[in-house]
């Protein structure tokens, strides 16, 4: 069985539904997820343990992706929508059961203000970022930073919009093509209605996150090393280090 058979089976069998159902609706972020976990697993190490911020955990997916991603990693996944994050916690029972996942229901930035100053290894997310308005998420980027060991890692797998707005468009018009495809055959007019709301919030003005504004900020927060990778449609993954050394 190769990995990524081995991955949809252990998610299949945790997340159940939800995972088979984003799965079906927007492959992209299954797949960003699993990236997400790859990249802290691929992290430097120096120690046997790591702390490990996840912002916005929803459901679990990309939690799970985490947990999965080496033995000595302490997850604390944030998320202030009680729906989903309860969800998290049926699903990933027996982790947080160990010892190694830990829940915070408040909102990113009150959450990581909490938290004392180079305390973490590692802020890991996946398409949380986006849904922020562009000032607050600023506000939790500059956080993210501060809660940062020197050494640490950002890593991000999300909606980093085109800078070339003609070229987004399209591709944000072949997204809603593919929306409504999956969505009629099945019959769920009511996800298709929730996914283009949602898309609407998205792609507002305040909101959208576009690509050179989002590495301006984390320049501006002090990060090095920045980098944009796996981009599909889109979807990318961004890591940022917080140097040894500051200025």
């Amino acid at each position: 069985m190769t990995q990524s058979a081995n991955y949809d089976a252990l998610f299949s069998g945790v997340i159940g539904q939800e995972y088979e159902m984003l799965k079906l609706i927007c492959p992209l972020m299954t797949e960003m997820s699993r990236m997400v976990g790859e990249a802290v697993r691929d992290f430097p190490r120096t120690q046997d343990k790591l702390n490990v911020v996840e912002l916005g955990g929803g459901t679990g997916i990309t939690t799970l992706a985490l947990l999965t991603a080496g033995d000595g990693l302490h997850i604390t996944s944030i998320d202030n929508e009680p729906t989903m994050q309860d969800q998290a916690k049926q699903n990933l029972k027996a982790w947080e059961e160990e010892g190694r996942l830990t829940f915070n229901g408040q909102d990113a930035l009150s959450a990581l203000q909490a938290m004392p100053p180079a305390s973490v290894d590692m802020v890991a997310s996946a398409y949380t970022l986006h849904n922020f308005l562009d000032s607050y998420r600023q506000d939790v980027i500059r956080e993210c930073y501060r809660v940062l060991k020197p050494g640490g890692q950002f890593i991000n797998g999300d909606r980093y919009a085109f800078d070339d707005i003609s070229r987004h468009t399209r591709v944000i018009q072949e997204e809603v093509a593919g929306y409504f495809k999956v969505l009629t055959e099945i019959n769920r007019l009511d996800l298709l209605e929730h996914w283009i709301v949602h898309l609407f919030s998205d792609e507002s003005e305040n909101h959208v996150m576009r690509q050179s504004n989002a590495i301006r900020q984390l320049h501006e927060a002090g990060f090095s090393d920045i980098s944009i990778s796996d981009r599909m449609a889109v979807n990318a993954l961004v890591k940022a280090v917080k140097p040894f050394i500051t200025n």
